[in-house]
């Protein structure tokens, strides 16, 4: 075998076999490395500190957690400006009692068992909203002491006419009431006890009141993030361990020998325990796809390469080669295709770091870290492992590989394609226009409840919320003018106007306005008969509603967890009316986590589709010049592109939206169903450089590739389909696509790549 006739990677690659010491000093090195990462990723910070003598600061960590408390430790903070929904945690208490005696005294008692926590910093209670009355007097809602029940049903309906109260700290039904809690961050030693604490000491304060029936929960911003990290560290152990066990699984029952298992399994175990490391030194750790999914992923993806590799270095270890011989007519012969498999999926996978989504952007980050590394263990681990003396063991259990055997009777198949290749390819078009108008069908949506686990506790808390409170989420209408000496009167009927044009719509829960307080106000009159008044408010409600030194105001309204695609006709009908009211001097704009996300899924989505076609274009351009035919490059475009749009009009056709997983997830999904088209077009070059004949060398490839094509696949679908059974609805979308476009990919490679070849292909042009 001449030098000159290698690849660039097989050339590397070889030279280890020739210097096979340097080679396991390289895997030995990128081992060390990771290891650095699970134990302590700050080291390379701290060693360059040592080094020039740097002054060591406090850890970030530290220094933002020592902002946080600094922000959040006085207690004599302003509450009408930290209240409606910017709160870290929400206690929600479920009772019909609250408006009694004995139910009162339960409640303040949990207020004041909260407030005592080291890691509570402030925990608002319902008779901390700010008095609505004109000596600015602060008075309880609920009354205190030895209160008659006529006195406590008093105080319930004024409290459900309270606009400060109702849908923001207590239900319209009275059934529901919220503790706005505070955390103290520098006394947090674990992140369970973001919730956990606040329940056993809400739970602890019912129980001295054994008369009274509570229900408690926890939910909100920090414990809803919380658990989801928490979840993806559970994840990430179990989905290792489903990852390593499925590679041992399929490689023995592939294989049938001990041997042979442990070379192919190595690799790719290998490639994940390097990425993972790695990951570590980039602050990717926390992603929530990076260590669920990502192990997963790159397990199969490094198999179904050193599935690859092995089933040609057996190959020619039957042929009679010795070990290094078969590696190095493997590194010749697969070489490339391994390289070009992995150019491709990084390309695909490399294509998310393009999107507006923070997260996004780092699941291709770490996509792409772990695509090099599994690729560095295969071309590294599997030839040196085969040039040992164990190497002339692989070829002993060759006999007993049951889908050699079976494969033969999808042979016929195979020639029935070619012989009616026009029909196929015609087929195949017309399929392609039908599944691109069903996906083109499919709207955005994005949901937060989607990333947590389903029956948890916080979860429901949120529904439960979002039934009784209109939602857990608060956004703002903010309102700014330019004009300085715009009367309060025109500002206020101005603030009228779009609390009407909320109240309009079914999905907005209790709009909250100057207007509406001012109607609360004793007297007669409307809102604009009581302007003179607006000074009377408490000053931190005030500001928070209307600002006049700054020319803002503000309506507040909560939004429920229905998703993007729910609220898209609402937002937009507010938008425009908006819009309608804005000239020169005035500007009206809705913001809120909610908005923000309407707004960005869009922007998001499109980039990631706008990701995916660029993939798709790099990708077939990198086949074209790899096997130097424009021809096939272009062939190669519809059997990986249908699986996508195959797998989108199952979506369309069964009501589900395009979320940021799923257009994650095809866009993965490329890369790795080319994987199958590169190989074959690769054996497909090879054999056509023997005979003239199109049919017989697709035939010949199909012999040659056809198992480890067959045998990667399922392998790719059993990886898949285990995170199906997730608990967490985003991992079941992403893998149950998986599946879906894997398996089409597959029969796409296997029957309507040949018939194109053989429709279109034309070798004397070439």
């Amino acid at each position: 075998m001449q030098e000159s006739n290698l690849g660039i990677s097989a050339r590397i690659f070889r030279r280890f076999l020739d210097f096979p010491k340097t080679g396991i000093f390289i895997i030995a090195l990128m081992s060390v490395l990771a290891a650095g990462g699970y134990l302590y990723p700050n080291w390379p910070g701290d060693l360059r500190r040592w080094v020039t003598q740097e002054e060591i600061k406090p850890a970030q960590d530290e220094g933002w957690r020592s902002a946080q408390q600094s922000r959040r430790s006085s207690r004599t903070r302003n509450i009408g400006r930290e209240s409606f929904g910017n709160s870290h945690a929400v206690v929600v208490i479920q009772t019909n009692d609250l408006f009694t005696m004995r139910g009162a005294a339960a409640y303040r008692r949990i207020v004041e068992k909260l407030n005592e926590l080291d890691i509570v910093s402030f925990a608002r209670s319902i008779d901390d909203a700010p008095p609505l009355n004109i000596f600015g007097l602060a008075e309880p809602v609920l009354p205190v002491g030895q209160a008659s029940v006529q006195r406590f049903a008093n105080a319930k309906e004024k409290a459900l006419r309270n606009p400060l109260i109702v849908g923001f700290t207590l239900s319209p039904d009275a059934t529901t009431v919220l503790v706005e809690v505070v955390y103290n961050f520098i006394f947090v030693q674990e992140s369970a006890d973001l919730t956990k604490q606040l329940i056993e000491t809400a739970k602890s304060a019912v129980a001295e009141f054994p008369d009274i029936k509570m229900d408690i929960s926890v939910t909100g911003s920090v414990p809803f993030y919380d658990l989801v990290q928490r979840n993806n560290r559970s994840n990430e152990r179990l989905y290792q361990i489903i990852g390593y066990s499925m590679i041992l699984t399929m490689a023995f029952l592939l294989f049938r020998g001990i041997i042979v298992v442990i070379v192919v399994s190595l690799a790719p175990i290998a490639g994940v325990m390097w990425t993972l490391g790695w990951l570590r030194y980039f602050g990717l750790e926390d992603n929530p796809f990076s260590f669920v999914i990502l192990p997963v992923l790159l397990s199969l993806v490094g198999f179904t390469d050193g599935v690859h590799m092995m089933v040609h270095i057996r190959a020619k270890l039957q042929q009679g080669f010795t070990p290094r011989q078969a590696c190095e007519q493997t590194l010749e012969q697969v070489g490339l295709a391994c390289f070009l498999t992995s150019l491709t999926t990084a390309v695909g996978m490399g294509s998310l770091l393009f999107a507006h989504h923070s997260v996004v952007r780092e699941f291709g980050t770490s996509c792409v870290i772990g695509v090099i590394c599994t690729w560095v263990s295969v071309m590294l681990i599997i030839p040196l492992a085969c040039q040992t003396r164990f190497g002339y063991r692989l070829a002993k259990t060759s006999h007993r590989d049951f889908l050699d055997r079976s494969l033969s009777r999808l042979g016929p198949m195979v020639r029935f394609c070619i012989v009616h290749n026009r029909f196929l390819a015609i087929i195949s078009i017309v399929a392609l226009v039908v599944f691109g108008g069903a996906a083109s069908t499919l709207k955005p949506d994005d949901r937060k409840s989607s990333a947590l686990p389903e029956g948890n506790e916080i979860r429901t808390a949120l529904d439960h919320l979002d039934k009784s409170m209109g939602g857990l989420d608060v956004c703002r209408v903010n309102i700014n003018w330019q004009d300085s000496d715009r009367s309060e009167a025109d500002i206020v009927n101005l603030l009228a106007k779009i609390d009407a044009l909320l109240r309009q719509e079914p999905l907005i829960g209790h709009p909250l306005s100057l207007p509406r307080l001012l109607e609360a106000l004793p007297g007669e009159g409307s809102a604009l008969d009581k302007v003179s008044m607006i000074d009377l408010l408490p000053p931190p409600l005030k500001l928070t509603l209307y600002d006049p030194d700054n020319r803002s105001a503000a309506v507040l309204f909560r939004v429920q967890d229905l998703g993007s695609a729910t609220y898209s006709p609402t937002f937009e009908r507010l938008e425009k009316s908006f819009n309608d009211l804005n000239n020169e001097s005035t500007t009206i704009r809705m913001e809120g986590d909610p908005i923000w996300r309407w707004r960005d899924l869009y922007r998001i989505v499109t980039d990631l589709v706008l990701s995916l076609g660029s993939a798709a274009l790099v990708i077939f351009v990198i086949l074209g010049v790899a096997f130097r035919s424009v021809r096939l490059g272009l062939i190669s475009v519809i059997p990986n592109v249908m699986p996508l749009l195959a797998a989108a009009a199952w979506m369309a056709v069964n009501n589900q939206p395009l979320e940021i997983v799923s257009v994650c997830c095809f866009t993965i999904c490329l890369g790795i169903a080319v994987d199958d088209t590169i190989h074959f077009l690769s054996r497909y070059q090879i054999e056509q450089s023997q005979t003239a004949d199109v049919g017989e060398a697709i035939e010949k490839a199909f012999q040659e590739v056809g198992s480890g094509l067959v045998m990667t696949t399922i392998v790719l679908v059993a990886g898949f389909g285990s995170v199906i059974f997730s608990d967490t609805q985003d991992y079941r979308v992403f893998g149950s696509l998986g599946v879906i476009t894997l398996i089409t990919a597959l029969i796409c490679d296997l029957f309507l790549l040949p018939a194109l070849l053989k429709a279109f292909d034309k070798p004397t042009a070439r």
